[in-house]
């Protein structure tokens, strides 16, 4: 299955650009789902048409979804659910109160993941077109299999294993004294189901022959600035971009006076695009005399972004993670776009290596040949932070 990620910052088109993709993928024979997991959707406005949790068919080969984050939680967390009522009931919460706490933060955004590897896992279509929410969101739930794997790994599978072997012991007497009892195998193993899955995913989508996400940009200069920082975190969690789309560009039969500072300043940050997003492709589409609401007007997009081309190509095959192995030395290069050295902490920890950007941070599981060396020093060098790892024994 081809995975198709469109982001980028809220109000940029990226919904139209999602829908324009989906149409023209149809149109080549491709079974394909356009799937909406921003909280607020407006997928459906684009095709105008309802839509709803369950792939409705827009045409031929092409479907629309809207995910509704409460029937999945029911589905895949129930039980879960069920559990954290009844401890909140149990310590004085009124009932709709325990159930509304009952859901997580954040449960959305893993309801995003759990369906994106349900329809991978299905193989009923040949593309999907992940509508994603906007920048900061999908950064989030890109991070959460790097994030999940961390807790899983600290604490939850050792809890999981003291839980099962006290569970027989502790239970008789837990009960009369806390009101509620303690967590049945079921429940324990609901999360860690979870991670499974989203383990699972992680591989998908960090293979860029599978999976690219499309940043969707205009030319202003707060759109470019956030489209950067979120081409650079993207590739901190190993996953690509092979495309970028700058949308709501004047066209040049524009003459009125009153939009010519409008003009010259796009000039300069459609140039800024293409240098700064070099040597990503780029695509241009202009701004439209009409709302990109309904199928006559999302074709007009497709003609424009594609024409004869076939979307599901990989644009361009971004590198964003490699081991280069010197003379008693490794190097492990990471991908960060436009990131200067001064913004990047590092540190390890064992066999993990942390690297922080801002407020995005990642734990980096080392592969075994670097675990075991120590950091030897870091730099930044054509876009790649490098850093080496050397052998303890030469310190």
């Amino acid at each position: 299955m081809r995975v198709i990620l469109m982001t980028g910052k809220g109000g940029v088109g990226k919904t139209s650009v999602a829908a324009a993709t989906g149409l023209r993928c149809a149109e080549l024979g491709y079974r394909t789902l356009v799937l909406s997991t921003d909280p607020a959707h407006s997928l459906a406005d684009s095709f105008d048409l309802e839509l709803s949790h369950d792939p409705k068919e827009v045409r031929p080969n092409l479907w629309g979804a809207e995910l509704d984050a409460l029937r999945e939680l029911e589905t895949n967390w129930g039980s879960v659910k069920r559990y954290i009522t009844q401890v909140l009931q149990a310590r004085g919460l009124e009932g709709v109160e325990a159930q509304e706490l009952a859901i997580l933060p954040g449960m959305d955004e893993i309801f995003s993941l759990v369906r994106m590897k349900r329809h991978y896992d299905e193989g009923d279509f040949d593309v999907l077109i992940i509508d994603s929410a906007p920048t900061g969101t999908a950064l989030r739930l890109l991070s959460l299999p790097e994030v999940a794997g961390w807790y899983m790994r600290r604490f939850y599978k050792p809890l999981q294993a003291v839980s099962a072997a006290l569970r027989p012991l502790v239970e008789p007497l837990f009960r009369p004294i806390a009101g509620f009892s303690l967590p049945t195998n079921e429940v324990m193993d609901a999360p860690y189901e979870f991670y499974q899955q989203i383990e699972a995913l992680e591989k998908v989508l960090t293979d860029n022959t599978q999976t690219s996400v499309r940043l969707v940009t205009n030319p202003e200069k707060m759109v470019i600035k956030e489209s950067l920082r979120a081409h650079a975190y993207l590739s901190l969690y190993n996953v690509s971009t092979d495309l970028v789309i700058a949308n709501r560009i004047l066209p040049e039969t524009v003459t009125d006076p009153f939009f010519q500072r409008w003009k010259s300043n796009q000039q300069q940050y459609r140039q800024e695009i293409h240098d700064n997003f070099s040597p990503l492709p780029i695509k241009e589409v202009p701004l439209y005399s009409e709302e990109m609401c309904g199928l006559p007007a999302l074709e007009r997009l497709k003609e424009t972004l594609y024409h004869d081309e076939d979307p599901t190509q990989v644009y361009y095959k971004e590198t964003t993670l490699q081991v280069i192995q010197g003379q008693g030395f490794y190097s492990l290069h990471v991908y960060l776009p436009g990131i200067p050295k001064t913004q990047v902490e590092l540190s390890k920890s064992g066999d993990e290596l942390n690297i922080r950007i801002g407020n995005h941070r990642r734990n980096l599981v080392l592969p075994q040949a670097l675990a075991a060396l120590h950091p030897d020093g870091a730099k930044m060098e054509d876009d790649y932070l490098k850093i080496r790892f050397a052998d303890p024994v030469q310190f």
